[in-house]
């Protein structure tokens, strides 16, 4: 059997620290092997452990339920050896990035676990998509990982006073994130990310053709990512990276390669939501109604935000969208709110009838 010692040793540049060795200890008196999931492929796995690389079967963990399924970034318990070996269980994950799926049910679907950043790749080559940025930075949020935004393929905007304004936009759009304008191509900004990943694990997370796996080259120092060419008319790439990769940076630190997100549905991020708006919410604690809904209700601190032109309406609208969806999603398996949401628009749809009544017996 592997030393503790050796053990430490092998699987540290992945992430493996005395917790996650407390928590293993009752599998190791089984005698299975730790090891962190690097790459997950159609119920088969493969497996980092200080024995080397295995690949192993995920059907003993409940592959029935996409919140549960073995996933990148797994820390797993395997068996130390057979044809085929099993993963056994999972160790309890630290975060979990989670988005919803496209199925009726809107089940979660987790996307990579135990991730410390959640790096957001946002190519400067289209025009920039502010309401999307907002929706990858609730997910990240409310996995509990610091999001990192990234904008790629920086050198294509030559004029440094565009990209200075180009930045602080998305600061504005993102409160407490770091932005970072980055180009592979030239090494812009790189050695500020690296700084910013070298400790502990980063999921890369971005729409096709952002130029996430260019980003994960440069990071790496090699051409270990398969990269191919956006569309010029939209900025779109096609699916260069299929399945989610788990590498080992140099300088220290590990990174979590992801396909391209088409689709990035919230999956009960209410507090995600509430920290990409941090302003809006703490605008909203000052309301004269605690359940005001920001739009007509008298002494209403947000729309006086908004009127005053401290708030942009802009943001406000996305607020409003994220807050809506993920309502709908968290109703879709909660019946009381689903009860609430229903008296809510009843009551609305009142109060609009009856406005219009009201105008009506003027105009008459």
């Amino acid at each position: 059997m592997t030393s503790s010692s050796a053990v430490h040793s092998a699987l540290a540049p992945y992430g493996w620290d005395d917790d996650w060795a407390d928590a293993f200890a009752p599998y190791a008196s089984e005698g299975l092997l730790p090891g962190r999931v690097v790459r997950v492929d159609r119920g088969q796995c493969d497996v980092v452990t200080a024995d080397g690389a295995v690949r192993a079967d995920t059907a003993f963990v409940t592959p029935h339920d996409p919140m549960r399924v073995v996933c990148t970034g797994d820390w797993v318990a395997v068996e130390a050896g057979g044809n085929p070996r099993y993963v056994r269980a999972y160790l309890p994950r630290r975060t979990a990035f989670v988005r919803s799926t496209s199925s009726k049910r809107s089940d979660g679907q987790i996307l990579a676990a135990n991730v410390d950043h959640a790096v957001v790749a946002v190519s400067l080559a289209v025009e920039l998509d502010l309401g999307r940025v907002e929706r990858f930075l609730a997910l990240a949020w409310e996995s509990g990982a610091q999001p990192v935004v990234v904008l790629t393929k920086a050198d294509l905007v030559t004029d440094p006073v565009t990209l200075a304004h180009l930045v602080q936009d998305v600061e504005n759009t993102a409160p407490g994130v770091p932005v970072v304008a980055a180009s592979a191509h030239c090494g812009d900004g790189l050695d500020i990310l690296r700084a910013l990943v070298g400790d502990g694990t980063s999921v890369l997370l971005g729409q096709s053709g952002a130029g996430k796996s260019t980003l994960a080259n440069a990071l790496i120092g090699e051409d270990v990512m398969d990269v191919r060419a956006a569309r010029d008319v939209d900025g779109k790439g096609r699916h260069t990276t299929t399945t989610r990769n788990l590498l080992a940076l140099p300088g220290g630190g590990v990174l979590i390669d992801t396909p391209g997100l088409r689709g990035v549905g919230l999956y009960d991020a209410e507090s995600g939501v509430g920290q990409v708006f941090a302003e809006i919410e703490e605008l909203a604690e000052r309301c004269r109604f605690h359940d005001c809904a920001h739009e007509s209700e008298p002494g209403c601190a947000v729309r006086a935000a908004v009127d005053g032109g401290e708030l942009p309406v802009r943001r406000l609208e996305s607020y409003r969208k994220l807050i809506r969806e993920n309502q709908w999603i968290v109703a879709k398996t909660d019946a009381r709110l689903r009860a609430e949401i229903r008296r809510d628009w009843k009551r609305k749809g009142a109060e609009g009838r009856a406005a219009m009544q009201a105008k009506q017996g003027r105009w008459t």
